[in-house]
């Protein structure tokens, strides 16, 4: 029995849960939060998605088979739970989600937890501006240096799809940071 089954087993016996929960949020919450603040990029949004996304698997965990290593489980809940923020904020604007990401990148300058340089605020709008599925492949493949694989668990997209992905994304952001 590997390490993780034996978590994985903790994680579902009523004994051992709450124990088990813990260290599964505090393995996960600091890459968690930061691969959700890429895809909603608002603080504030970012606190809510993770707390939703450790609730969701708290509820779940039963339902949870093994198919995927905990990780990307968990990551592709997040993924659905910050994709399901951003569309329910696009629909109660009444905006397309490309408004929406235009609209929170234009806002990354106030808020107050973004540090980052004028490059950084240049490489979110390039980011902001890919459709969402290389947004998102982009994201983790770079920031997160996950692998093709992981990301194929996570999203249910092929390994080939995924590189033409980050290939056009990569294509596109350079385009947009040489052009002025």
């Amino acid at each position: 029995m590997t390490q993780e089954s034996v978590f994985i087993e903790q994680l579902k016996n009523k004994k051992t849960q709450q124990h088990a929960f813990r260290d599964l949020i505090t393995q996960n919450k600091q890459r968690l939060y930061w691969h959700i603040r890429r895809i909603v990029l608002n603080h504030d949004d970012a606190d809510d998605v993770l707390q939703n996304t450790f609730i969701k698997a708290y509820r779940n965990i039963d339902n949870f088979k093994g198919d995927s290593s905990i990780y990307t489980w968990l990551y592709r809940i997040a993924t659905n739970e910050s994709i399901t923020l951003l569309n329910s904020k696009a629909k109660k604007l009444n905006i397309t989600n490309e408004e929406l990401q235009e609209s929170i990148v234009n806002n990354l300058e106030a808020d107050i937890y973004f540090d980052g340089s004028e490059i950084e605020l240049k490489l979110q709008r390039a980011i902001a501006a890919l459709p969402e599925k290389q947004r998102l492949v982009f994201n983790m493949k770079y920031y997160d240096s996950l692998k093709y694989d992981d990301i194929s668990e996570i999203l249910g997209t092929s390994v080939g799809a995924l590189k033409a992905s980050y290939h056009h994304a990569v294509k596109k952001i350079e385009e947009f940071l040489t052009s002025d």
